[in-house]
């Protein structure tokens, strides 16, 4: 399980220089690619993460008219949204160097 809270990411959308940001690839799509490959792993971490707790407070009635609000899943999923953007976070950890990504050892000449 991810430690959201202890990330350093932005709440809100911030402008990065892109030239700057691919020093470390020398490629500016290359980077995009590594940054939104992260930000999936961690979407489907969250996604997961909140899944498994809001299945703790589920009720075990399958009874549709006595479907009822959950102050603790609502109290759940509202902490999730407050969370940073997976693609925030996934560009604060590649630009903190906390990403490994390697090249492929394919010969990249044929492209």
């Amino acid at each position: 399980m991810m430690d959201l809270k202890k990330t350093n990411a932005p709440l809100t959308t911030v402008t990065r220089d892109m030239i700057k940001l691919s020093e470390d690839t020398g490629n500016v799509y290359e980077t995009v690619c590594i940054i939104a490959k992260r930000a999936n792993q961690i979407a489907a971490q969250m996604k997961s993460d909140l899944e498994k707790k809001l299945q703790e407070f589920a009720p075990y009635n399958d009874n549709l008219e006595e479907v009822t609000e959950n102050r603790e899943q609502i109290e759940i999923s509202r902490y999730y949204e407050r969370l940073p953007k997976p693609t925030l976070i996934a560009t604060q950890e590649y630009i903190d160097h906390k990403l490994f990504f390697r090249k492929s050892n394919k010969d990249r000449s044929n492209i």
